[in-house]
């Protein structure tokens, strides 16, 4: 990331969340540059933040941090509570760090965690004999998941990483004696996991002070769903739709659409909404209160699972069989609300998808800013029309694209018909649509880049939010894209050069956010 003169003054006001006009730029961390493979939220974190305070902006947005599970994905973590180790400054250790050949343009994850995993023991062994304070008062404070995750972590790497349905079966199915066995047989890896969390609970904090000392606020994101090989199920198996060996009953995904014939089969296992309601959403608390004593605002996922979702017997090769079921509705958030003491909760609605009148309802009633997805606004997507930003809406977030989408420069040039959701008729049509809306033909292109007429589209409406992928502000092509649904590897890996950030690129993101009133919460 390019190195900017002095920064601008701290101005210690974080605007209230998403109720002023503001925007942000999406980024997982680590996608950020640096020497360890991985970025992290150590130095080069900071820097982002002085880059966002230096162009006006007011938000950081991140995917899920939680340490990662299944193809690498941070929407299948392996807790929804514990955070994600590959984050960890191991420069703030106060360790020699290994200066091992890394990939600059991308995270290869194995290697990474592999690297990682033994300087964070190392730092371990350096402090087991004499821990912090304020270690012990971490390890108390956060028991409640702690204590389930930690053994969890401990087992998962006893058993070579396998998912917990293939453990023996006493500590499979959590019986009390095997618990306490293997508590005791493994003490040293459970403390390693503990002070890995909370290495990672003192660095986090650390940044979001330093981030809202200069005004800029942290947006997180709760999946709905849960991965099925994560301490959350393992631990709370009477919450989820699983059967006596904890395998799943039922999973989640959704019926065949625009994007998918056969729909999606997600996977995760559904929970027992019943249950939950019975014992007074508490573990929907601790999740809430978890991410918000992270994060400014939250962005939820798939929201539209939160008034029905779509249920489908395991055994099912596909989603096309499935039922539609009652989620549970605005109770789950007043009584999280309440439980809070909040009068409303920071969360942005991701209700993109079969969005019902119910749907609509709920958010308008929680008064939840929904999506608005510029690049899905000039093709045949059923809410098209509502993404064009003359139909924007103010309580709204707008992007230019999401993790899930190509990037503003990839989906522009992709020609269609390479396995994507559009036929090149299709990408033509969106093509000439887009041009035709910002007043623009191919030959204007070359002077008139489309990622900034379609940065200028986001940067002018109505929505109160806007959000851009730091991708789009590049202009970078389909090889930055984070993720392909459906693909099961190569996901996730994208990182962002080192000087990528130039200070043209600063100066006109600064004049764009000045110019459109989203300088630090303009009302």
């Amino acid at each position: 990331m390019a190195r900017a003169p002095k920064n601008p003054k701290v101005s210690g006001r974080v605007p209230l969340a998403l109720k002023e006009r503001a925007s942000g730029i999406l980024l997982h961390p680590t996608s950020l540059p640096g020497p360890h493979g991985s970025g992290d939220i150590g130095e080069h974190a900071r820097g982002f933040v002085d880059f966002l305070s230096r162009t006006k902006q007011s938000y950081w947005q991140m995917l899920p941090i939680g340490p990662s599970g299944y193809g690498d994905s941070p929407y299948s973590a392996l807790s929804a509570f514990a955070g994600n180790p590959l984050l960890i400054d191991l420069d703030a250790l106060g360790i020699d760090v290994d200066r091992a050949a890394h990939h600059d343009d991308y995270v290869d994850f194995e290697s990474v965690t592999r690297f990682r995993e033994r300087h964070l023991a190392r730092a371990w062994e350096a402090q087991r004999a004499d821990p912090s304070p304020s270690y012990r008062a971490f390890v108390d404070r956060e028991a409640r998941w702690l204590d389930d995750f930690s053994l969890y972590d401990a087992l998962k790497r006893v058993h070579g990483g396998v998912e917990w349905t293939k453990w023996e079966r006493g500590v499979r199915l959590r019986d009390p004696a095997a618990l306490a066995q293997a508590r005791l047989a493994h003490a040293p890896a459970i403390e390693l996991s503990k002070f890995t969390q909370w290495l990672f609970d003192e660095q986090w904090r650390a940044l979001r002070r330093y981030a809202n000392e200069r005004g800029i606020g942290l947006i997180g994101d709760i999946p709905i769903f849960v991965a099925h090989d994560s301490a959350d199920v393992w631990a709370n198996q009477d919450l989820f739709k699983l059967d006596e060996e904890g395998m799943p009953t039922h999973i989640a995904g959704v019926p065949p659409d625009y994007f998918s014939a056969t729909g999606q089969r997600w996977g995760n296992p559904l929970y027992r909404w019943n249950l939950l309601r019975e014992r007074g959403y508490s573990w929907w608390i601790d999740r809430f209160r978890a991410a918000l004593d992270r994060f400014d605002a939250i962005r939820l996922d798939h929201f539209i699972g939160f008034v029905r979702y779509w249920q489908i017997s395991a055994d099912e090769p596909t989603a096309i069989h499935g039922k539609w079921l009652k989620g549970p509705g605005r109770e789950l958030f007043d009584t999280v609300a309440r439980a809070l003491g909040a009068k409303e909760l920071p969360l942005i609605a991701e209700d993109l998808g079969a969005v019902t009148p119910r749907v609509s309802n709920l958010r308008k009633r929680l008064r939840l800013p929904g999506i608005r997805l510029i690049q899905f606004a000039f093709g045949t997507d059923p809410q098209a029309p509502s993404f064009l930003p003359h139909n924007h809406a103010r309580n709204a977030v707008v992007y230019t694209g999401t993790h899930d989408n190509d990037t503003i420069v990839g989906w522009f040039r992709d020609k269609g018909g390479s396995g994507e959701t559009r036929t090149p008729e299709q990408a033509a049509k969106e093509r000439e649509a887009a041009l035709t809306y910002v007043g623009m033909t191919e030959a204007d292109l070359a002077t008139r880049p489309i990622h900034w007429e379609m940065i200028r589209l986001a940067m002018a409406s109505v929505a109160r939010t806007a959000i851009l992928p730091l991708q789009d502000i590049l202009g970078l092509g389909s090889e930055a894209r984070m993720n392909r649904p459906g693909k099961a590897e190569g996901n996730w890996r994208w990182r962002v050069a080192k000087d990528a950030i130039t200070p043209e690129v600063e100066e006109r993101l600064r004049t764009l956010t000045i110019t459109y009133g989203r300088s630090r919460g303009t009302s």
